[in-house]
């Protein structure tokens, strides 16, 4: 699986395997390998207990081998047996015969059957993050007493709301916000978006930060919303006649979707100018299926240097969607049979996602064995993934757009092409999370995040809570041509070109293409 999946990524199985083995074995951790199973139980008034000996606990994770696998982002899914009682005792044992010893943990099993569903999955969690967690001292903390110390909170309680907040709590005492647990409701909403498929009507809506109302940041082409002219400002009221006052944007969303055939009412209250007058309208949208590409694009008319019109192509990736790469191909190939001469990938506000997709795109623009990232597993070992046999598809001079929103496997690509020297930044300074996540599903359809690996840039910068700084920063004054000059003609110009860090992109193309140099 591990073989398959490098040769997928282009890159050589002799580097990509030594991290699958370190991050499989911890040095640090001699029980690694949880083993739980159901054998049988006896009850008495308290602390009866339910005996799991040793036998095997192999989540699919560690099945795939926590290296190539998990590094970039995949899905897996951990089982385990378990059982109710009055009490239980898990026994956690070792492999290594050298190290034949085995820690048993006593918790007593809440008689609330929600409740009881939400200690499995604590225990299943437990369990990935004690094999797979980047820090060994687990914050510093004995982290066999911390399951026994939450299962004991969670014992009195009455709801899988409550229960869950208790594994939060534990997971927060990691000292680490990217180690977290999401409800099978949320998991949902992050599997479309990684996998770039959901039944709905196409809004893309947000909190404002200050006002708390649900507004339409933008709508998908061609979707119901966008052909019933809902516009990017526009603000949700209502979902079919429900109030959406103090709720956030992610469960207006999940009112939004819904069965592809069905429909949905929302009231909305339209800006119909500058002027602030507005409207309220209501609308029926029917749902369908949408697809949702990260990818957008576009060829920008450019005055050249020397008087030439050129063209330019521009490329905006939201996010590192399983289709990332395959959108991005296709918008490239596109635009070289149009004649473009450069590029501009467009990386701001890009949260990022898949770690996979980040390298995937990263091998479209570079040629050869270069090395894409550095990661570092739980024992300080450093390992490079990098390409093998490359081809890019274009050879073009590249400028990227960064900024504070930029992160993750944003920060991952924009590192690749700056340090093996094929773009020029240009924007602000990046995010800075230099972390890489494994997700796994766990039984009851919830997912856990755990941050698996740290990463450095192909040249070993740190970009942990430091980010990326770009070459040159977007401000129009750094411009030596009028900004009229190079607004063209104010009636046709279009947003894009309007775009201060656009201009400033374009310039540096310019500077790149009288030099006769492609980065």
């Amino acid at each position: 699986m591990e073989a398959a999946l490098c040769r997928n990524l282009d890159l050589k199985p002799s580097r990509c395997q030594p991290l699958s083995t370190k991050l499989k074995k911890p040095t640090s951790r001699p029980c690694h390998s949880h083993r739980f199973s159901c054998l049988h139980s006896r009850r008495s008034d308290s602390w009866s207990a339910l005996i799991m000996p040793c036998a095997w606990y192999k989540p699919k994770s560690e099945e795939r081998h926590l290296g190539c696998q998990e590094l970039v982002g995949s899905l897996g899914k951990g089982l385990f047996g378990f059982a109710a009682a009055a009490a239980a005792l898990v026994s956690v044992c070792c492999d290594s015969p050298a190290l034949a010893e085995s820690l048993t943990v006593a918790f007593p099993v809440s008689r609330a059957q929600e409740v009881n569903t939400v200690q499995r999955t604590l225990v299943e969690a437990w369990g990935l993050i004690r094999e797979t967690f980047i820090d060994p001292t687990f914050n510093h903390q004995d982290w066999d007493s911390k399951l026994q110390q939450t299962m004991v909170e969670m014992f009195p309680l009455r709801s899988a709301d409550a229960a869950y907040t208790k594994i939060s709590g534990m997971l927060s005492t990691l000292g680490d916000p990217f180690t977290r647990i999401i409800s099978p409701k949320d998991y949902q909403s992050f599997r479309i978006g990684s996998d770039g498929n959901l039944q709905g009507v196409g809004i893309f809506i947000n909190a404002e930060p200050g006002t708390g109302h649900l507004v339409v940041l933008s709508c998908v082409d061609g979707s119901p919303a966008a052909r019933a002219g809902i516009h990017e400002g526009d603000e949700l009221i209502e979902i079919n006649g429900e109030r959406l006052d103090g709720l956030n944007s992610e469960a207006a969303a999940q009112k939004l979707r819904g069965r592809a055939g069905t429909a949905v009412t929302v009231k909305l209250q339209s800006i119909k100018d500058l002027g602030g007058d507005s409207s309220i309208r209501e609308v029926k949208l029917p749902r369908e299926y949408i697809k949702l590409s990260p990818i957008s694009s576009a060829i920008i008319p450019h005055r050249a240097a020397d008087g030439r019109l050129t063209k330019t192509g521009y490329v905006r990736l939201s996010a590192f969607s399983q289709s990332a790469a395959a959108d991005m191909e296709n918008a490239i190939h596109e635009m070289e049979s149009q004649d473009v001469e450069a590029y501009i990938l467009d990386l701001r506000n890009n949260p990022g996602g898949l770690v996979k997709a980040g390298l995937d795109v990263a091998q479209i623009w570079l040629d050869g064995d270069e090395t894409l990232v550095n990661t570092i597993d739980r024992d300080g070992n450093m390992s490079p993934i990098s390409m093998f046999n490359g081809h890019a598809l274009t050879h073009d001079p590249l400028v990227v757009l960064v900024n504070e929103g930029s992160a993750s496997a944003s920060e991952i690509l924009a590192g690749a092409l700056h340090d093996n020297g094929r773009a020029i930044l240009v924007g602000h300074k990046t995010y800075g999370k230099g972390k890489i996540q494994s997700v796994t599903e766990l039984h009851d359809g919830s997912a856990l995040f755990v941050t698996v690996a740290k990463y450095l840039s192909p040249a070993l910068h740190d970009i942990d809570q430091v980010g990326i700084t770009p070459d040159v920063q977007c401000t129009t004054d750094m411009l030596n041509s009028p900004k009229d000059f190079l607004l063209k003609d104010k009636s046709s110009v279009s947003s894009l070109e309007a775009d201060s860090c656009i201009m400033v992109a374009e310039h540096e193309l310019d500077i790149q293409q009288s030099k006769g140099t492609a980065s």
